[in-house]
C-alpha cells in the first residue's frame, strides 16, 4: 500500500476535487455538473486539507469553513473507497480540526449511509440540526 501523505493545501485544481469525489461515492450529492459552482466551493473554503498517495493522486480530502476561533463546518469529507478503512478519514478530520482551532466545535452533517462511522472517530450525535433547502437561482 502507498505512504500517505496529508498536507494543508491553499488551492488544488477541480479537476483533483471532481475526482476524489466521484472516486469516494461523494459525488451523488455535489454539483459535479457545475465546475463553476465547484471552483467556487474551492476557493471558498477556509481550509483544504489533502490525503495524497506516493504518485501525488488526492486519495482523500477535507473541506471546511471556519471563525478559527468557535466553530468549523466540515462540508466536505471524501476518502476514495480503494482506501477506504486506513484512518485517512479520522486523519483529515483531527488535521482539519487542529488547523481550525481545537476550541472551534467541529460540525458536519453526515452523507445517507455514513452515520455509522463518525462515532467510531469519536465524534458524538447532535439531535437538533435544522437545514434550510437550496433555492433555484
Amino acid at each position: 500500500m502507498s505512504k500517505i501523505l496529508y498536507s494543508a493545501e491553499e488551492k488544488i485544481s477541480v479537476d483533483e476535487f471532481a475526482s476524489v469525489l466521484t472516486r469516494s461515492g461523494l459525488s451523488e450529492r455535489r454539483p459535479m455538473d457545475s465546475p463553476e459552482i465547484l471552483l467556487a466551493m474551492l476557493e471558498n473554503a477556509d481550509v483544504l486539507v489533502t490525503a495524497r498517495d506516493d504518485h501525488g493522486l488526492i486519495v482523500g480530502i477535507s473541506r471546511a469553513m471556519t471563525d478559527f476561533c468557535f466553530c468549523t463546518y466540515l462540508s466536505d469529507l471524501a476518502v476514495d473507497k480503494d482506501f477506504q478503512g486506513l484512518g485517512i478519514g479520522k486523519e483529515l478530520i483531527q488535521r482539519t480540526h487542529a488547523r481550525c482551532g481545537l476550541q472551534t466545535q467541529l460540525i458536519l452533517i453526515a452523507a445517507p449511509g455514513a452515520e455509522s462511522y463518525y462515532p467510531h472517530v469519536g465524534l458524538r450525535q447532535h439531535q437538533s440540526c435544522w437545514i434550510a433547502d437550496r433555492k433555484p437561482e
